[in-house]
């Protein structure tokens, strides 16, 4: 994994990505926390941060369209899967190298609590808590994006569907306040969650026997629970997905100042599953 990790991180400062990603997002950091913070005299770095989501929807992409396709496309892959380095070794590597990268912008960010504390009030807890929040979700959207790459040889479209699901991820909770509540409108989505799951299970691995037991266990499930329990679908698919949902564990640091161990840890749970889509999507190439 180190060899693996060494080269990826070359290979963004050989280019000018890493430069750019760094410079864009220190820059916008920067912009944001003299506007609120030395300007308008807001007493936390977190409102200088909440600002800046939208600058890594469409910067994070820029960083991650590349961690694979770019080598699907140049066949490089091929001979990265000859290595004697087993999948899950390439896949870290090349996550760690993406995060160090990111990492960068970050580090220069939290000096900027220390600057409010100095020349005014501040809590640097609140601060550095908002700023652990902003590392995983950097890591949530880098494994995301990794896994997009994994599926295709351009990065042009690795990059769009990569923006478009970090956009859909940030606006999760507007999305699900038009989902209609009546028990049939939650049968329907059930049954399309559990056949988008085997979707993306097939995509992965190229197997049809886990996804197809998923598609119909879930649709039988679905029906069944329907009829034997109707009034227990009235608006659960709304529920489930606001389940779902980050931005009320940005929110909990942002607005009401309170450290979200458990939004924290759903953030984790799904680096670690997209982490792992990824490595099933490589290991199935590598066979093939």
């Amino acid at each position: 994994m180190k060899a693996v990790y060494k080269r990826e991180l070359e290979s963004y400062f050989n280019t000018m990505t890493g430069y750019v990603f760094i410079a864009i997002v220190s820059a916008f950091i920067g912009l944001y926390f003299v506007l609120y913070n030395l300007r308008m005299g807001h007493p936390y770095f977190a409102a200088a941060l909440a600002s800046t989501i939208a600058v890594f929807i469409f910067a994070v992409p820029v960083l991650t369209m590349k961690s694979f396709a770019e080598e699907r496309k140049t066949k490089t892959d091929q001979m990265l899967l000859t290595y004697p380095v087993s999948v899950p070794s390439i896949v870290l590597g090349k996550f760690f190298a993406m995060m160090t990268v990111y990492l960068i912008p970050m580090l220069i960010g939290c000096l900027c609590p220390l600057v409010i504390r100095i020349v005014g009030t501040g809590s640097l807890v609140i601060d550095y808590s908002t700023i652990l929040l902003y590392l995983l979700l950097g890591a949530f959207f880098i494994s995301i994006g990794m896994f997009v790459s994994a599926l295709t040889d351009s990065q042009v479209i690795a990059a769009v569907v990569t923006m478009a699901a970090l956009l859909v991820i940030v606006i999760w909770d507007a999305i699900t306040n038009y989902i209609p509540e009546t028990p049939v409108a939650s049968l329907i989505g059930f049954i399309v969650i559990f056949f988008l799951a085997a979707f993306i299970i097939y995509r992965t691995t190229r197997c049809w026997t886990a996804p197809a037991l998923i598609a119909i266990f879930g649709l039988v499930a679905s029906v069944a629970c329907y009829f034997l329990a109707e009034d227990w679908f009235q608006g659960a698919l709304g529920k489930l997905l606001a389940a779902l949902s980050i931005y009320g564990t940005i929110n909990n640091f942002i607005t009401y100042y309170t450290f979200d161990v458990k939004g924290l840890l759903i953030i984790v749970c799904f680096i670690i599953l997209f982490v792992y889509l990824t490595i099933q999507a490589v290991q199935r190439r590598r066979w093939n």
